[in-house]
């Protein structure tokens, strides 16, 4: 037993490593740093903007995410995590400093027969105070460890908090996309409803005058109506996108400032969106940044888990005064002191190692964590780019098919004016362009989230801190 433990002591003296692994960080396929295989004519290859918001040059939004990165209530708690961690890893850090301990007792009792001296009362009063240094000698490198995990877990705590801001930018710009979409939506819907409007009003005199039929003016009739009555659920849709957008900026609906609801058209980009690669997408993406640190705190604590197979010693020493009176401890009563080291090691081995293989199974669970977030950030990506690149191809269609029914519209309504066509090709020409006009209306929205969508899965926003 003694030569194996001078054999311990002296090879951590003379190694002065710490015990378990060195951290590595983990490395990626070759084929995650390269560009996307999905960008396309509306994406560039600079680096992607960390303030994405701005891209839409609207005041009001900016306004907004500064109110909701500052005030959001899920950023908070975010913070406080962040906060408690530090704390952890303050306690941490305390280790290496000599701990010290200052106590006062004073206690009145009564001796038995046999254990009072000669000539003293058998009951006295004993007053004592006195002073503990104890300071624990890190060879294993315990402590050092059991720091670097607790950074660790601040870094991994810190990007978490990043993670929230992400969000919050990416639902708070939703939302107001959201509420501004479903105006325009609302505009279009009731545009149409006055053009049906309309055109039931030249039905009714058509019928006054023998040109059409009551059965006609009721057909246009009712599809007016039908297309009325999508406006109240886009109404509704506008009003929760807005009480929404109030709580993420950490308001109550009655204090939304009016310029969150005054915007009455899709937010749109002038120019393409700057994407960047693969490579900076991982360096970025605060998930992937706290899973790797979650790998190197729990790497450390394989270190942590390894020091208890070697000896603990504690350097301590102790000094005090005790006297039967409080005046003793003042005037230099009857002094203690007592100095020495302390040596703790422990014989079930078999414990330790327990311990260590479930810190390296914990390691290999985050090593996986690592690489699935990874994955996972480039399956978000090339996911958001092809949807974005779809949404806008269908835009396109769309548009064309709109341009065309409203010329069709025209057309119609000129012909029945003069009296040459049936009224049953004006209902349905008037249905189609109704049809198409709300159908664009609806891909801005698409677009918009789509876009919301990519710059989400890009990662950026996390950069303005909360003070």
């Amino acid at each position: 037993m003694k030569a194996a433990l001078l054999t311990s002591l002296s090879a951590l003296a003379l190694s002065a490593c710490a015990a378990g692994p060195s951290y590595v960080a983990p490395v990626t396929p070759p084929s995650a740093a390269a560009p996307f295989i999905t960008a396309n004519a509306a994406t560039v290859t600079t680096p992607a903007d960390q303030n994405w918001w701005r891209l839409y040059r609207d005041p009001a939004l900016d306004a907004l995410v500064a109110d909701a990165l500052s005030a959001n209530t899920d950023l908070r708690v975010a913070v406080a995590r962040l906060d408690a961690a530090k704390a952890s890893l303050r306690g941490a850090r305390s280790d290496r400093l000599p701990q010290v301990t200052a106590g006062a007792s004073g206690t009145y009792g009564r001796l038995p027969q046999s254990q009072r001296l000669p000539g003293s009362n058998r009951e006295a009063a004993v007053f004592d105070t006195g002073l503990q240094v104890s300071y624990e000698v890190d060879l294993a490198g315990r402590v050092r460890r059991n720091i670097e995990a607790a950074r660790g877990d601040v870094a991994a705590s810190a990007a978490d908090a990043d993670a929230v801001r992400v969000a919050i930018v990416a639902a708070t710009t939703r939302a107001y996309v959201d509420a501004a979409a479903a105006a325009e939506r609302q505009a279009v819907a009731e545009r149409i409803v006055a053009l049906l409007s309309k055109s039931a009003e030249l039905t009714g005199k058509r019928v006054d005058a023998g040109r059409a039929t009551k059965f006609d003016s009721v057909r246009i009739a009712t599809l007016r109506d039908q297309r009325a009555a999508l406006v109240p659920a886009i109404i509704a849709e506008r009003q929760a996108a807005l009480f929404r957008l109030a709580t993420l900026t950490g308001r109550t609906p009655q204090d939304l400032p009016a310029a969150a609801s005054a915007r009455t058209t899709t937010p749109r980009l002038d120019q393409p969106i700057p994407i960047g690669d693969g490579a900076g997408l991982i360096a970025r993406r605060p998930d992937v940044r706290a899973a790797e640190r979650r790998l190197a705190a729990s790497t450390a604590r394989i270190g942590v888990a390894t020091a208890d197979l070697y000896p603990h010693i504690t350097l301590g020493g102790s000094g005090g005064v005790t006297g039967p009176s409080l005046g003793d401890l003042f005037t230099g009563g009857p002094v203690r002191w007592l100095v020495g080291p302390l040596l703790n090691w422990s014989l079930n081995q078999s414990a330790a190692r327990a311990k260590i293989a479930g810190a390296q199974a914990e390691t290999r669970g985050a090593l996986a964590s690592f690489d699935g977030s990874v994955l996972g950030a480039l399956e978000e990506t090339e996911t958001a780019l092809s949807t974005y690149a779809r949404e806008l191809d269908r835009r396109a269609q769309l548009q064309s098919a709109r341009d065309n029914a409203e010329t069709a519209a025209r057309i119609t309504r000129a012909r029945q004016r003069e009296g040459t066509i049936d009224f049953l090709e004006v209902l349905d020409a008037e249905r189609t362009f109704a049809d198409a006009d709300a159908d664009v209306a609806a891909a801005d929205a698409r677009i918009a989230d789509a876009q919301i969508d990519l710059f989400r899965a890009l990662g950026g926003g996390w950069q303005t801190r909360v003070s």
